[in-house]
């Protein structure tokens, strides 16, 4: 009998994953039904983001083998309590290739002061030369793949690279450090910050006005991982105080960003709408076929979300 798989990733998104999935599961050599409604009691995988169809309540689905993210994020659904089947994060080459794109570019950009200089020219000759990567520390709050990914890609660039991690990491070429002391020690170095964390109780919040106030002065803070992972207020104290010179952000507490929000409107704030690592469904697509090809002959599925880590 063939596998049914729901899409439960929201009508407006199914047009442009139904083709990429279809031709994956063909490769994957899977003959299966692939819907967006069934019957609760017959569906074997759900391909789930949040907003999308599937009921909050996941208790009916008890033929239910897996639930596959199609985002790399599941904080919205690792707490639901009816939700017992394993959980898998997305990790796609894709998905990875496009933070480690937004990374290096944001890091760069910072790193070379492109932004005060297009700011400061007004037809005067100013050459301000900025110093070369080997002396620009970079700290990497989150050690996971995408963190993983961008230290090494930054790296590659010349880049001191401190990684940090809750837990014990170690990371060819780059200088892991873990633990609180280990945050401390990487924030008094760092003159940019990237934080790519994953959304739990014990990350909220990471920087606030205490450590914000670590880092030497202007340091620049790019965020791509989670809105939760920085104080707002202690960030907007930090950036009036010369703390940090610049911060952009990509993502928010609240998505998506509030016209209102002081965030829009400030001149050393840069917002980016939740671009900088989404879902494609072209690369994507082989990712989650790959699993449950993996589920259906008896394998290990990849990317197990840890209930208790959150991630």
């Amino acid at each position: 009998m063939k596998p049914v798989i729901l899409f439960a990733g929201g009508v407006t998104r199914w047009p442009h994953w139904e083709g990429p999935l279809r031709a994956a599961l063909h490769d994957a050599q899977i003959d299966a039904d692939l819907v967006t409604t069934a019957a609760p009691e017959t569906v074997d995988y759900i391909l789930y983001a949040p907003g999308g169809d599937t009921p909050p309540d996941f208790t009916p689905f008890t033929r239910c083998k897996a639930v596959l993210s199609l985002w790399a994020g599941v904080e919205r659904i690792v707490g639901n309590p009816t939700l017992t089947q394993p959980l898998c994060r997305m990790v796609d080459p894709g998905l990875t290739q496009g933070m480690v794109e937004y990374v290096t570019g944001h890091v760069l950009r910072a790193h070379l002061g492109i932004d005060a200089l297009l700011s400061s020219q007004n037809g005067r000759w100013n050459p301000v030369v900025p110093p070369l990567a080997s002396e620009r520390p970079v700290a990497m709050l989150g050690l996971g793949a995408l963190g993983t990914a961008c230290a090494k890609a930054l790296a590659g660039l010349g880049f001191p690279v401190l990684g940090w991690s809750r837990r014990a990491r170690d990371v060819s070429g780059i200088a892991c450090l873990h633990g609180d002391a280990g945050l401390r020690a990487a924030l008094r170095q760092a003159q940019i910050v990237v934080t790519l964390l994953p959304s739990t109780p014990e990350t909220e919040n990471t920087l606030n006005a205490e450590t914000l106030s670590l880092l030497p002065r202007g340091a620049a803070l790019i965020n791509p991982g989670r809105g939760t992972l920085i104080d707002d207020d202690a960030l907007l104290a930090a950036l009036a105080s010369g703390r940090v010179g610049h911060a952009t952000l990509d993502v928010f507490r609240v998505e998506p960003l509030p016209p209102d929000h002081p965030f829009w409107a400030h001149p050393r704030i840069t917002v980016t709408p939740h671009v900088a690592a989404d879902t494609r469904p072209s690369s994507a697509a082989h990712a989650l076929a790959e699993n449950i090809r993996r589920s259906l002959a008896g394998e290990a599925l990849l990317h197990v979300v840890d209930r208790t880590a959150g991630y």
